[in-house]
C-alpha cells in the first residue's frame, strides 16, 4: 500500500510541476526527456546582475584619538584611517544610462567603484546618490555599452510561499544563483535601517550578496538582497531583501535630485492589537494629529484607523510609515480610514518636514 501511495504522490507532484495554469506557471521550465531546469530563466536574468569591487578609507573611531594629550604624548594623528577593499553586488536597471541599484552599505565611504559584468567586462562607476535610511544607493557606470537591464516586478504582489532566486557575488566567488521561497513579508524591527519592510527568504544569501537581485520566476526584480541573520556569519536560511517598490521610489528621487527628500503629513501612529481594538489587527491607528499639519487640513482625526493607502491594504503602522516617508513632497496620498465604524476617503498632500513635527517618543510620527 505504501508503494502505491508513493506512486500517487509522485504523479501528483509531476502534474503540479508540468501543468501551466496562469497563476502558477514556472516560465522557461524545460521538460520533455530531460530534467526540469530553470537554466533558461537564469540565462535571461543574470546578465543584469553585476559584481562590485570598492576601495576606500574608513576612520577608526577610538575615543583615545580624540584626546589631545594622548595624541601629543604618543605622537599619533588626530584620527587613524584604515584602507578597505570589499566586494558586493548590484543590479543594472537602465542599460542605456548605466544605472545600477545596490545597497548603501556596499558603497559607503568609498573612493572608487569598479563594476564587473557577467561577460567579464569591467567599468568604472560613480556613486550618484545614497540613502542610508533605506540602505539603497544608485551607481552610474561610465561609458556603458552592450548592457542588459532587469525588468521591475511588483513586490506588493508577493505572497509567502512564492518561489524566488537570489543572485549575487557571495564571498567574492563570482556570480552565484540560489533558490528558495518567500518566507515572510513586512519584516520590521531588525534595526538595520530607518525604513524597514523586508522580504524574508530562505534562498541562500551570504556576505557579498548585498545589493544583488531577488527575482521571481518571471525573471522580474522583486527585491534587493540586503541582510542576513547569522550567528556564524554565513547563511542559515534567514535572509532579507528590500522590496523593489521601495527601492524604486528611492532610486527615482536619487536619479532626479541626487538625494531623497522626505516629507511628513503630521500624524503619530500606533499598531493595532486584537485585545485593545476589538479583535482587529490589520491597519494603523492615528494616535495624534499635529495642529496645522497637512493631516489636520485634510480632515484626519485622532482615533482614525487607516485601512488603505492608494487602494493598497495597510497591514501595520510600520507599513504606513514607510509609505508616507517614501512619498515625494507634494504627492497626494489617498487614505481609506475607518471612523466610528464607517469607511471614509481622505486625500492628504505630503508636506515638507518643516511643516510637521519631527518624530519623538515611541510613537511613529509621519
Amino acid at each position: 500500500m505504501n508503494r502505491y501511495i508513493a506512486m500517487a504522490l509522485a504523479g501528483l507532484l509531476s502534474a503540479v510541476i508540468l501543468s501551466t495554469p496562469a497563476s502558477g506557471q514556472i516560465p522557461n521550465l524545460r521538460t520533455g526527456g530531460s530534467m526540469p531546469t530553470l537554466a533558461p530563466l537564469v540565462r535571461e536574468v543574470t546578465p543584469a546582475v553585476v559584481n562590485i569591487a570598492v576601495h576606500g578609507k574608513i576612520r577608526q573611531d577610538n575615543p583615545l584619538y580624540r584626546d589631545p594629550l594622548f595624541r601629543e604624548f604618543f605622537d599619533v594623528p588626530k584620527q587613524l584611517e584604515k584602507e578597505i577593499n570589499a566586494t558586493g553586488s548590484g543590479v543594472i536597471v537602465d542599460a542605456q544610462k548605466g544605472y545600477v541599484l545596490t545597497n548603501n552599505h556596499v558603497v559607503d565611504q568609498v573612493a572608487s567603484v569598479q563594476i564587473k559584468t557577467k561577460d567579464g567586462r569591467q567599468f568604472s562607476a560613480k556613486v550618484i546618490g545614497r540613502d542610508p535610511a533605506t540602505d539603497i544607493a544608485v551607481l552610474r557606470m561610465q561609458s556603458p555599452t552592450g548592457l542588459k537591464a532587469i525588468t521591475f516586478g511588483d513586490s506588493e504582489a508577493l505572497e509567502v510561499g512564492d518561489f524566488v532566486l537570489a543572485i549575487g557575488n557571495p564571498f567574492g566567488l563570482g556570480q552565484t544563483v540560489t533558490s528558495g521561497l518567500v518566507s515572510a513579508l513586512g519584516r520590521t524591527g531588525l534595526g538595520k535601517q530607518g525604513y524597514e519592510d523586508f522580504i524574508q527568504t530562505d534562498a541562500a544569501i551570504n556576505p557579498g550578496n548585498s545589493g544583488g537581485a531577488l527575482v521571481n520566476l518571471k525573471g522580474e526584480l522583486i527585491g534587493i538582497n540586503s541582510a542576513i541573520i547569522s550567528p556564524a556569519g554565513g547563511n542559515v536560511g534567514i535572509g532579507f531583501a528590500i522590496p523593489v517598490n521601495m527601492a524604486r521610489r528611492v532610486m527615482e528621487q536619487i536619479v532626479e535630485k541626487g538625494r531623497v527628500e522626505r516629507g511628513r503629513i503630521g500624524i503619530s501612529l500606533r499598531e493595532l492589537s486584537p485585545a485593545a481594538d476589538g479583535g482587529r489587527s490589520e491597519g494603523a491607528r492615528i494616535a495624534e494629529v499635529s495642529p496645522g499639519s497637512p493631516a489636520e487640513l485634510a480632515g484626519l482625526r485622532k482615533g482614525d484607523i487607516v485601512l488603505k493607502a492608494d487602494d493598497r491594504p495597510i497591514h501595520s503602522a510600520a507599513q504606513l510609515r514607510n509609505r508616507i516617508g517614501l512619498a515625494r513632497i507634494g504627492e497626494q496620498v489617498r487614505l481609506t480610514v475607518e471612523r466610528s465604524g464607517a469607511p471614509q476617503i481622505v486625500t492628504v498632500a505630503v508636506g515638507p518636514a518643516s511643516e510637521a513635527n519631527s518624530d519623538h517618543g515611541s510613537a511613529q510620527r509621519r
